[in-house]
Formats: structure tokens, C-alpha cells, sequence
């Protein structure tokens, strides 16, 4: 049970790293999404931020002038059971009440290869902050946009798993944080 629940803290470290973009964009919060994907033992887990805010501004004619920010509740993390929920705040997995937050800022956005964007950026979990980037897929749908990427972070340069959980053996150290951001406008 503990160990589950050190791989949901880093899934969790792991959606935070996810970026979203906006600003000028209102984000569609029941329709959106952020989880972190690890393995525990070999098995793939997949828990979810339930609280995040994406700030997002977007000119797809102009990429290079677009912005996007995300924040995320740490202490919303849930790996679908009470107890591995509290597990993950604790001190060595996410730390809740010291980092109630995580957070991404785009530095950069490009056209890439196959009609994405190349989204570069500062990626803070637990207080440690690095330079991440990924590949940003946006569809529109109606009126509004669908951005959807999956960011591959390592959770122990994040600090995330200290202790007798920096042992990758139980927790994989790889951690991809998928997100999905549906705007309405």
C-alpha cells in the first residue's frame, strides 16, 4: 500500500510538470484534465490532479507570442484511495503543506515537426525548478481548442520519493504527466 502510494506522489510531481496555456483562453474545467502516469513494480498507475488552473494565450498564426502558465493543487492528487492520498503529501513523497503547489511557465513555443508546437519551459515541483520541453498538439473544437501533451519528468530530481523511496526498484524514477486543456472560446 505504501508503495502505491509513492507512485502516485510522483504522478502527481509528474502532472505538475504538465504545461497548459492561457490567458485570453477561458479553460473548460470539467472538461479538462492533468494525471500522472508511473510504475509501481512494473504496473502502470495513473492518478489525477483534481484542482488545477491553466492560463493559456494562443495564436496559432503567431506561436512564438503565445503564453501559458499551470498551476496545480498538490494536495488535490488522487490516486483513487483515502490512505495512499495522504501517503503522497507526506514529507518524502510530495510535501502538501510545504508545497501546496506546482506549477509550470512556458519560456517558449514553436512550430514543430507534424503539425505540433514545441513548448519550452520551467517545470517547479516541490520547490526544485528545471527546464522541461514537449511536443503540444491543439485541435479546435467548436469555438474553442483542445491542447493535449505529455511531459516525461524523472520525479527524484524533483526530490519526489526521499528516503527508503528514492529506491526505483519499487517506484519508477520516469513519470510522464499528461495533460488535456479544453478552452471555450
Amino acid at each position: 500500500m505504501l508503495h502505491r502510494a509513492a507512485i502516485v506522489s510522483t504522478a502527481a510531481v509528474l502532472a505538475f510538470a504538465l504545461p497548459a496555456i492561457a490567458a485570453a483562453l477561458k479553460t473548460d474545467a470539467a472538461k479538462s484534465s492533468v494525471s500522472a502516469v508511473f510504475k509501481q513494480m512494473n504496473v502502470p498507475v495513473e492518478a489525477k490532479f483534481k484542482k488545477f488552473n491553466a492560463q493559456i494565450d494562443f495564436n496559432s498564426a503567431k506561436p512564438e507570442a503565445s503564453k501559458a502558465s499551470v498551476e496545480i493543487d498538490v494536495p488535490s492528487f488522487d490516486l483513487g484511495d483515502a490512505e495512499y492520498n495522504r501517503e503522497v503529501q507526506k514529507k518524502e513523497w510530495f510535501n502538501g503543506a510545504q508545497f501546496p503547489k506546482a506549477s509550470f511557465v512556458s519560456t517558449a513555443v514553436k512550430p514543430g515537426a507534424g503539425g505540433k508546437f514545441d513548448v519550452v519551459g520551467k517545470l517547479t515541483i516541490k520547490g526544485k525548478t528545471a527546464d522541461v520541453n514537449f511536443p503540444l498538439t491543439v485541435k479546435k473544437e467548436g469555438a474553442g481548442q483542445i491542447f493535449e501533451g505529455t511531459l516525461p519528468i524523472k520525479r527524484l530530481a524533483y526530490n519526489v520519493g526521499e528516503g527508503e523511496w528514492k529506491d526505483t526498484s519499487m517506484v519508477a524514477d520516469e513519470v510522464l504527466i499528461k495533460f488535456r486543456v479544453v478552452t471555450a472560446q
